[in-house]
């Protein structure tokens, strides 16, 4: 009996001693790697790299810009079934657990002796374990990793609450095909919310964390099947879901539709990298990556689609009329030429364009097949499709069919609508150009276009491109004077005119038609858009002057005061061409032109607003007969309101009478200038409704002529009137609005003095007050070519001869 005791006593003692032993090792082992184990607290502050969002004035999504294409989801946010599949899939115990869980790490090793020492380690880990290692810690699979991975858990558990740390994990997580985190993974993966995913697609989500590679649907569509059934199979298991939910689940396909977003889908891409890169100055490259801004533009999507089937109809028309140039490349077309065809590089933003390869010729038509389409995983559609192209579709080449195509070519083609199965022949034109419109009040930018393609070229021709501005600039010059005494009706000389330069040389600037008129309103040398009145005019105004109101207008920062400006000799953008021309639209009100509305951070506040307009009154909690709240426009005046509603009208005039009469034709009111440079290397028109604002720019990124005939109201007017059709369709025609001090005078439009109604050539002119021309005169009379005038004012008053 006391043998026995002195055995059991040893036992204890031994087992003590192996117990003391054993803490105190394990307590080293938990000093020894507790010693620099990273600040855990810092979660409580954590911001992940989130994406940013452009969207459009109307709230479609138009661009996203990520490091990690994240978006952050609160846990409150995050619908039950998705918690659920997740807790099955990765730790059905972790409500229960203190961060480590010892069932799931005795199942872990039990599995792993079963299956032998070469099969894939089972993971034991719990969700906050894996918290711990996302944020802290390796990918090693060593002990002291999964040691320190152990001692970070119990911390994390012992300072977060459950909800924290599962809220760090579900957006934390990376699942595959770039995105991060469960609402980037469910819009990317099924294009929906997480409140939107079905069981199956809740259970396919949550199956991704073990290896997302490895259970991608559609290049591993097995295994992803059997890893989404098996976490369908847990959920049932953990009371998640019913019988039938999980045989309803199973039974489901597996269908991910990658979402693919791009701005090309609004023919946007010069419009969101000029927002891209206004982000980048402004905040930087990390913010514009991490740090999940939501940006409101300007865009108007419809306004968008439609400037740039505008402009780029007008680029394609002066192309095709320079004839064909011929095939992309070549390709066998014998075979399965979808393969070949599908590796030719397109571009993707010139829809309903397609590229196809000429499969046979005859003197009637030619069989063509279609580029197939990739899917998702990147394989090429097995379905081929093929159209005709008859001869009508190639009518402009001016060739007939054998002379067009070769089997093998691979051309663009457009399919002609109501006609199935038919195409014409295109050719991406080489010429460029750039259009604008703009609200002239806001200076909102509602749409641009940059060029004809942003896939072809990245360069934005309408921010980016500094090119001659032509007859363009000439309503500066004659704002200028009326700002400064003149009138629409003063007298100014269309006669040769010769300018000593200074060095010896004698400039004789010459209208575009070559033959002077004699002395002429400063309207009509707007309207018919001369060059010598613009250059008497800018000479009697002198330069310095004209330069100031260029600046005042932004077109040029500091414009060089020499009288070839004054026609437009400098060179600027057809942004700012388009701002001046609003402030001219808006009454002469300073605007800032932008393409973004409103910035806000990741947390909603608003950290920049174009809209500097201040109204204290409007956060008033409740209505106490207070006044109703004014807002306070504080915008500088560029010109007075009166000088702008007279350029304004001199400028509908060329619409109606002038270099762009042919927008009579659509029978609204419109103001605008033509633009034709030196040996028609730029053609313009700027141009104006009384609520929008529109610049068209033509010519090559490498300057050359656009031909001996060219002019702006040949190639860049057809542009203008194409878009403004369509976009004030179904909106009222709107008149100019008239400032408060215009007096309207019926007037001579030759000589600029009053008349009566039954004059042919009357039209009603606007004067500011004590401006008008007198009823009668007194006094002798002088004559200068033809036209009667005061005699007292040749040379010497606003009404007089220039």
């Amino acid at each position: 009996m006391r043998l026995i005791a002195r055995f059991f006593a040893f036992l204890f003692g031994t087992l003590t001693l192996v117990g003391l032993v054993g803490a105190a090792v394990a307590g080293y082992i938990v000093w020894h790697y507790s010693q620099d184990l990273p600040d855990h607290a810092q979660l409580a502050n954590y911001e992940p790299p989130v994406t940013t969002r452009v969207h459009a004035a109307d709230g479609t999504l138009l661009a996203e810009y990520a490091r990690e294409r994240r978006l952050y989801l609160p846990i409150q946010a995050m619908p039950r079934l998705l918690i659920a599949a997740f807790l099955s899939a990765e730790d059905k115990n972790f409500y229960k657990h203190g961060g480590v869980d010892p069932e799931g790490l005795a199942r872990a090793v039990v599995t792993q002796f079963r299956r032998g020492s070469g099969a894939r380690q089972q993971g034991g880990s719990t969700i906050t374990q894996q918290v711990a290692k996302n944020f802290f810690l390796t990918r090693d699979q060593t002990v002291e990793r999964k040691i320190r991975e152990a001692l970070l858990a119990f911390r994390l558990e012992a300072t977060f609450s459950k909800d924290k740390i599962l809220e760090l994990y579900m957006n934390q997580i990376f699942l595959g095909s770039g995105n991060y985190g469960v609402a980037a993974a469910a819009l990317n993966y099924f294009g929906k919310s997480v409140h939107e995913l079905t069981v199956s697609e809740a259970a396919y989500l949550a199956a991704l964390p073990k290896a997302p590679s490895n259970y991608h649907p559609i290049n591993n569509r097995d295994a992803a099947l059997g890893r989404r059934n098996y976490v369908i199979d847990r959920m049932l298991e953990n009371g998640y879901i019913t019988r039938e939910d999980a045989q309803a689940a199973r039974a489901e396909s597996l269908v991910a539709s990658f979402r693919q977003l791009s701005p090309n889908a609004y023919a946007a891409g010069f419009f969101a990298e000029e927002v891209r890169r206004e982000i980048v100055d402004r905040y930087g490259n990390k913010k514009l990556l991490e740090g999940g801004l939501s940006v409101r533009s300007t865009l108007d999507p419809r306004m968008q689609v439609l400037a740039r089937k505008a402009l780029s109809d007008g680029l394609v028309r002066y192309d095709e009329a320079r004839g064909w140039r011929g095939a992309q490349e070549r390709i066998p077309p014998q075979g399965d030429w979808g393969i070949p065809l599908a590796e030719v590089q397109g571009l993707t933003d010139v829809d309903p364009w397609r590229l196809a390869v000429v499969l046979d010729v005859t003197p009637t038509e030619a069989r063509i097949g279609l580029q197939p389409a990739r899917l998702s995983g990147g394989q090429v559609d097995r379905k081929r499709e093929t159209g005709i192209i008859q001869a009508d579709g190639v009518r402009w080449t001016n060739r007939p069919l054998p002379r067009v195509f070769n089997p093998g070519d691979v051309v663009y083609v457009e399919p002609i609508a109501g006609q199935e199965g038919r195409y014409r022949l295109r050719q991406v034109p080489e010429i460029s150009g750039a259009l604008v419109a703009m609200d002239p009040h806001t200076g909102r930018v509602k749409a641009m276009v940059g060029g004809f393609s942003f896939d072809k070229s990245e360069f934005n021709r309408a921010t980016q491109a500094l090119r001659q501005v032509g007859s363009s600039f000439k309503p500066f010059v004659y704002a200028t004077a009326l700002d400064n005494g003149y009138t629409p009706s003063s007298i100014i000389l269309d006669e040769p005119i010769e300018l000593d330069q200074g060095n010896g040389e004698i400039w004789r600037p010459e209208n575009y038609d070559g033959k002077p008129t004699g002395p002429r309103t400063l309207r009509y040398g707007i309207e018919q858009s001369k060059n010598l009145m613009t250059v008497r005019l800018a000479r009697d105004l002198g330069m310095p002057l004209v330069a100031e109101y260029a600046k005042r207008f932004g077109i040029y920062d500091d414009m060089l005061p020499v009288l070839a400006m004054s026609l437009g000799a400098g060179e600027t953008t057809v942004l700012r061409m388009t701002a001046a021309y609003s402030m001219m639209a808006n009454g002469g009100k300073r605007i800032r032109p932008t393409l973004i509305d409103r910035i806000q951070d990741r947390w909603g506040a608003t950290i920049y607003r174009h809209d500097e307009r201040q109204c204290n009154p409007c956060t008033a909690e409740a209505w106490n007969d207070q006044d109703e709240p004014r807002i306070i426009d504080t915008r500088e005046r560029v010109i007075d309101p009166m000088t702008a509603y007279q350029i304004t009208s001199i400028l509908e005039g060329v619409t109606q009478r002038g270099t762009a009469a042919q927008l009579r034709a659509l029978g609204r009111t419109f103001a605008g200038k033509t633009g034709t440079t030196n040996d028609a290397k730029d053609v313009w028109f700027v141009g104006f409704s009384p609520d929008l604002a529109v610049g068209v720019y033509l010519g090559f990124d490498k300057p050359q002529s656009l031909g001996s005939r060219a002019t702006a109201g040949t190639y860049a007017v057809p542009i203008f009137s194409a878009f403004m059709k369509e976009a004030l369709a179904g909106k009222p025609n709107l008149q100019f609005r008239v400032p408060p001090g215009i007096k309207f005078i019926r007037v001579n439009a030759r000589s600029g003095q009053r008349t009566t109604a039954g004059d042919p050539l009357a039209i009603l002119e606007p004067f500011k007050p004590n401006t008008a021309p007198p009823e009668n005169y007194s006094f002798g009379e002088a004559t200068a070519g033809g036209i009667v005038v005061p005699g007292g004012t040749i040379g010497s008053s606003t009404g007089g001869l220039y």
